[in-house]
């Protein structure tokens, strides 16, 4: 059944001794723990009946909230994806390097060799590393040759695997990559890619709109495959590429394969799924569960992926040895450059709960996210926590579960937060910095225009920089202003009303507060 709960046994181990510390694990566990970090792609906090969506069910995710701990205060650290990935990979904010927002399908890498990582400090400690689904955090040098050897890449930067997207669903170049080479490709048929001007002479979705499934926006009308028309231009390797239907079990079997391969040792997957991103394609299993077209289904698509691997896991006898990590790089969105119904079809379902706009805002609802920690007899089953936390803190508090130290110059902002992950304390962060980029779409280019919007939550207390004159991005509203704003989230979680004006020392506090961070050049003592 498409979707069948999972099967996660959550019981809580007697006693407290277990917490005393946060590398207590590291030294009484017979191995080190399995650590999969799952990342969503544009989830809201209400897509998921377990954050009290009546309008999807997720049954799968559901119960991995049940047998661990939710987080109503859960943080992605961008309202995008790419500096998001960033921030999760490397420790530091995003905002504090150049690149860090979202990149064309031939953008250089953004993380360069060498780069203390996630990843890196995992392999250090013995993990076997890998990474499935969405990269989208450049590759190469400027320019890659998709038809030879591609790096630097994610084995450059502490991965020992991957099986990946180059970028998004909507890049071109529409294929997969495993460790440094394409897959599939036809030597006698070489890829080029360019993102300026049309290249070949395949069909657009400009020209040939008859040969889509559904209609893309200017951005979206480049180069069509499967019916589908994408951002930038690609001719040749047709062998090589995908099928939208069938990516994510595709997917799904390279990280089976993976953790069945290295299930006698620790392991790390950073599983970064693709649902509910654009272009929405769905299996034609999940077509019509959802009642609300492709971006629904995408959902109840994600939900049983997840619960897949769950029973994977469960079956290979190491499911109570791993802990999952589950959220989403950034807020939700509807119509995201395509005419798939998403907004006429979403009917009462509030993608952001509670929380106002989603994905490209500065609002909450562009980077609070849904997250689960879930960790048998280790996590705190059917936990609720109020701690905020961000995913800026996975590394040291990683680290923290490892015994392995940081170094002080790398991961700047990152906490270590082990017992607050894993519902054993709610002394989360006292603040977190959220951002996000303005985009600006001219003609069939989309970028952003290189204005970094940020904001700062500390307690109940939301303050948003002042930047420009007020802007939305397909259908969302980014929350710009030319003056500061100040917001009481407790009392107002849909940020509603500014009280910017009624507490000028406040605003000042939290203006000097921000500024002080920019220029420490860290946030973690």
């Amino acid at each position: 059944m498409v979707q069948q709960a999972m099967t996660r046994r959550g019981l809580l181990m007697a006693g407290t001794a277990m917490l005393a510390a946060p590398r207590a694990f590291a030294a009484s566990a017979p191995r080190k723990p399995n650590i999969i970090v799952i990342y969503a792609d544009d989830l809201g906090v209400g897509d998921l009946s377990c954050y009290g969506s009546a309008t999807i069910r997720t049954p799968n995710l559901d119960a991995l909230a049940a047998h661990g701990t939710r987080f109503d205060n859960g943080y992605a650290t961008s309202a995008t994806c790419t500096p998001s990935r960033y921030a999760l990979l490397t420790g530091d904010y995003p905002w504090r390097a150049s690149g860090t927002q979202i990149l064309p399908g031939d953008a250089p890498a953004i993380i360069r060799p060498g780069r203390f990582t996630l990843p890196s400090m995992l392999k250090k400690a013995g993990y076997a590393t890998g990474v499935v689904g969405k990269w989208h955090l450049g590759l190469g040098d400027g320019k890659v040759d998709w038809n030879g050897e591609i790096a630097p890449g994610p084995l450059d930067i502490g991965f020992d695997y991957g099986f990946y997207m180059p970028a998004t669903l909507d890049r071109v170049p529409t294929v997969l990559i495993e460790n440094r080479r394409v897959v599939g490709l036809d030597p006698a048929d070489p890829i080029r890619v360019d993102y300026k001007a049309k290249i070949g002479d395949e069909p657009t979705g400009f020209d040939n709109p008859e040969l889509l499934k559904f209609r893309g926006d200017p951005e979206h009308s480049n180069t069509v495959h499967n019916g589908i028309s994408r951002i930038g231009y690609m001719a040749g390797g047709k062998a090589a590429r995908w099928v939208d239907e069938e990516l994510t079990d595709v997917l799904l079997g390279k990280a089976v394969d993976f953790i069945t391969a290295r299930k006698d040792e620790p392991f790390f997957l950073y599983f970064a799924m693709n649902e509910p991103h654009v272009p929405r394609a769905p299996h034609p299993r999940f077509v019509g569960k959802s009642g609300m077209g492709p971006r629904g289904d995408t959902i109840v698509q994600l939900d049983w992926t997840v619960g897949e691997l769950v029973r994977k896991l469960e079956a290979m006898g190491v499911a109570d040895d791993t802990m999952i990590v589950f959220s989403s790089d950034n807020g939700p969105i509807l119509f995201d450059g395509y005419e798939d119904q998403a907004v006429e079809r979403a009917g009462a379902h509030r993608m952001s709960g509670p929380y106002r706009s989603g994905k490209y805002s500065i609002f909450e609802g562009g980077t609070r996210v849904p997250m689960i920690v879930n960790w048998p007899g280790k996590a705190r089953a059917g936990h609720v926590s109020q701690a905020m936390v961000s995913h800026v803190d996975l590394l040291a508090s990683i680290a923290s579960l490892i015994g392995q130290p940081l170094p002080r110059d790398q991961a700047v902002d990152s906490l270590d937060l082990l017992p607050v992950l894993l519902g054993r304390s709610e002394n989360g962060r006292d603040h977190v910095v959220q951002d996000t980029k303005l985009m600006v779409t001219t003609g069939t280019t989309v970028a952003s225009s290189g204005a970094r919007i940020l904001a700062l939550r500390r307690g109940a207390w939301k303050f948003v920089r002042a930047s420009v004159e007020p802007h939305d991005f397909h259908g969302n509203q980014i929350g710009t202003l030319p003056r500061h704003q100040l917001y009481n989230l407790e009392r107002d979680p849909g940020e509603r009303d500014d009280v910017a004006v009624r507490n000028p020392k406040r605003v000042a506090q939290m203006a000097a507060m921000l500024d002080r961070i920019e220029r420490a050049g860290r946030s973690r003592p």
